[in-house]
């Protein structure tokens, strides 16, 4: 129905729009573009991939089994350069092209293919992942965040998110908004030291 409609509607283009139609936007597996790509002459129409899977969601997770990798590779770079690859084809993948061959096997994977693997249960797909053309499109940007020079600052598994803690602390107390003499902030501080140490 798709590649039946596509053609129709590129056929008459120049009998009632009095245009061509450069481009075709679809799926990566779209039979539309194949019914289409030689309209007007050979190759005459060009095909742009979808990007409507690469959703705000796919992101966030793709950020989140990044973080994933870089919190559980604590001082192995080769490790943690493997799990954040691994973490692109992990979010990419679907039923019809599962990626996970790079994911941590074993029952205790951040990967829920490879621990279903290790459980001798069959995996199923949570995702619709991505198509090729998007994938092949993220992946130089994606692969910029891999590099072994940007991965080496990560390696200490430290986090600022303490000291921000013990800022509100302190701002609870002395709020930053308004002047307070230096023996007001100092007792202040103090405080904050105090209950924070404390938990």
């Amino acid at each position: 129905m798709e590649a039946v409609g596509a053609t129709r509607i590129f056929q008459r283009s120049i009998v009632k729009r009095g245009l061509k139609y450069a481009h075709y936007y679809g799926d990566g597996d779209s039979k539309g573009f194949i019914s289409v790509k030689d309209t007007y002459g050979k190759d005459s129409v060009t095909k742009y991939e979808c990007i409507g899977k690469l959703t705000d969601s796919f992101i966030d997770r793709l950020q989140n089994y990044y973080g994933i990798a870089v919190r559980s590779n604590v001082g192995n770079l080769s490790g943690l350069q493997q799990n954040v690859i691994a973490a692109l084809f992990h979010c990419s993948s679907c039923v019809e092209k599962p990626m996970h061959g790079q994911c941590p096997i074993g029952k205790d994977s951040w990967c829920y293919y490879q621990r279903a693997l290790s459980c001798g249960k069959k995996p199923k797909e949570k995702y619709k992942g991505l198509a090729n053309e998007v994938l092949n499109m993220i992946k130089p940007t994606y692969l910029e965040l891999c590099t072994k020079e940007l991965l080496t600052k990560c390696l200490h598994g430290k986090t600022q998110n303490s000291n921000e803690c013990l800022n509100g602390v302190i701002w609870q107390r002395v709020p930053k908004e308004v002047f307070v003499c230096l023996k007001t902030l100092k007792s202040g501080a103090l405080d904050a030291v105090i209950q924070f140490n404390d938990g």
